[in-house]
């Protein structure tokens, strides 16, 4: 597992299509409010930005993530010619990530996301010695490549399933 630091400014930077996709395919829902504490007891995450498409219809839902202590950053959403929506926001978290990394927001960050499309993110932050790891809400087989590639360290959140996951 990552190592945890004590009383640091870190801040998430996760991809809530990523992660919803995720534990859909794991095979069991994630409870937010205790996921968003466990970032903070386990990585000192003192901001923990999800990045998500804004679809009218899930407007409770986005109230219950903001109680939880999550700031949203909402992307437009389009949809595809069946009806499905796309509200793609890899770039809008590399972009904050990277703006947040020169302003100096942070002290470090982790990303919670299993999508390759965030390698170089990785890569860099990495290379500046200010990336706590890698969440992955895949498992191992399905975590890219280009994310392995980095050497950075990849937790798994499905090993945290008894902890972060929905109580019956």
């Amino acid at each position: 597992m990552i190592i945890k630091l004590e009383k640091e400014n870190n801040h998430a930077y996760i991809d809530g299509a990523n992660l919803h996709q995720g534990m859909n395919t794991l095979g069991w829902k994630l409870d937010y409010k205790k996921f968003r504490v466990w970032l903070t007891d386990k990585f000192s995450i003192t901001t923990a930005y999800l990045f998500i498409g804004n679809i009218p219809k899930y407007s409770k839902l986005y109230a219950h993530l903001q109680e939880c202590g999550y700031i949203l950053i909402f992307k437009e959403v389009v949809y595809d010619n069946n009806g499905k929506p796309k509200g793609n926001c890899d770039a809008d978290l590399v972009l904050k990530a990277t703006q947040d990394f020169y302003t100096n927001s942070y002290k470090n960050m982790i990303l919670i996301s299993s999508d390759g499309d965030y390698s170089s993110l990785v890569s860099f932050v990495s290379s500046e010695k200010r990336l706590l790891g890698i969440l992955s809400p895949a498992n191992e087989k399905k975590c890219s490549i280009l994310l392995k590639r980095t050497g950075v360290k990849i937790s798994y959140i499905n090993e945290q399933k008894n902890i972060l996951g929905v109580q019956k």
